[in-house]
Parts: C-alpha cells; structure tokens; sequence
C-alpha cells in the first residue's frame, strides 16, 4: 500500500483557495493520510519552514512540499532555489504542482532541484491518481548510527 505513516506531514504553497480546495480533496480521495499544512506563497512557505513569526514557531518540519510555480510576492521558483541553496531544507522533496504542461517549465523545475512534477488536471480522477502516487516523494527515515 503506498499510504504513508500518520505523522506524514505536507505543506502546501498555494494562493488559489479552490486548488487547495482540490488537493484536500484529492488527498481524502486517495485515502492519503497526511497532516496537510498550507501556505498562500513562497515567501510564507519558507518562513513556515525556518519558524519564523509568531504564527511559525510551532511549525512541524514537512515530509513533503507541494509547490505552485505561479504565486504572489515569491514565485514556486524562486522557492524552490532557496530550498535547494538551503542545507537545513535542501533534503526535502518538492513536487512542483502546475497547470503548465510546457517542457521547458518541467525542465526548468527539474533543474532546480525539484524531486516531481504533476499537472493540474481538469480531470479529476486523473489528478486523484497522480496525488495518490505522493508518498513515493517521502524523505528516507534516518535511523540513529550504532556505534
């Protein structure tokens, strides 16, 4: 089963409400069972993870980040070549989620570091199945070294 532990946490950068809408949707649908938290652009995606402001500082390190490229006041590309630049975050998988389907953008997010690529479909059942194949994107447990 590709269900990932409980304890699996996304965050999400997302300013569109209704594709947020979706993907909480999608999640519930594939039988995902993830602690989803949402973000509304780059800039607020990496205060999140470097806990900053009062409304961070309690923020669970993510699994996982799901990206849109298109956002206000910092673009999923400039986030996602901060995180990459980052040796506190570099290890954690972004998935870029994206209406554009046009090879150079999924070049372009592949070159800077990202670990996936899925398109938006309109078609529902179509971006089910592509949430449903998220938990391949999981970070590796670190087991403590022995001695």
């Amino acid at each position: 089963m590709n269900d990932p532990l409980p304890g699996f946490v996304i965050l999400l950068a997302e300013d569109e409400p209704a594709d947020a809408h979706l993907l909480r949707l999608a999640l519930t649908e594939s039988g995902m069972v993830a602690n989803l938290q949402h973000v509304v652009d780059g800039r607020e995606a990496l205060e999140y993870l470097r806990r900053q402001g009062r409304r961070f500082v309690q923020a669970q390190r993510p699994d996982l980040i799901l990206l849109d490229l298109n956002m206000p006041r910092m673009d999923g590309r400039e986030f996602l070549a901060a995180v990459k630049e980052d040796a506190a975050l570099c290890d954690i998988p972004v998935v870029v989620l994206s209406t554009s389907e046009v090879e150079r953008d999924v070049l372009a997010a592949y070159r800077l570091g990202a670990a996936g690529y899925i398109s938006k479909s309109p078609d529902v059942t179509e971006f089910i199945s592509e949430i449903r194949q998220l938990s391949r994107y999981r970070r590796p447990l670190r087991l403590p070294e022995g001695p």
